[in-house]
């Protein structure tokens, strides 16, 4: 419907959430590898949903902002994206969605100390 692939609207919300970030610290967010977070930005930045500036915390990498086409993208794709959320869950009691977040973060950690070489 927008026209975005999953990635892509990963890279959205997490730079609409932030504010503002590095290509880096989306990939340690959403555990995305750099290939793809690099492949996501190329596509925002031609489609002027994207901007690339200067990172003043790393002059090695670049600071991804919204455009105020992205902003209103966000806007507009947002408030579907809880909804959708809303109704998944409807069915679910609050006991059962905490224990299911649970276990998606317990999983998580897993997966990051597999990652952890050390």
């Amino acid at each position: 419907m927008f026209g975005l692939s999953i990635p892509e609207w990963r890279l959205v919300a997490v730079v609409a959430e932030t504010g503002g970030t590095s290509q880096n610290a989306i990939g340690a967010r959403t555990r995305m590898d750099k290939v793809t977070v690099s492949r996501a930005a190329i596509a925002l930045v031609d489609r002027c949903l994207l901007q690339r500036g200067d990172n003043p915390g790393d002059r090695r990498s670049h600071l991804l902002t919204l455009t105020p086409a992205g902003r209103e993208l966000h806007a507009a794709v947002a408030p579907k994206a809880l909804e959708l959320e809303r109704r998944i869950f409807a069915g679910f009691g609050r006991a059962e969605v905490e224990a299911f977040m649970a276990m998606l973060r317990r999983i998580d950690a897993v997966t990051l100390a597999l990652d952890d070489p050390g």
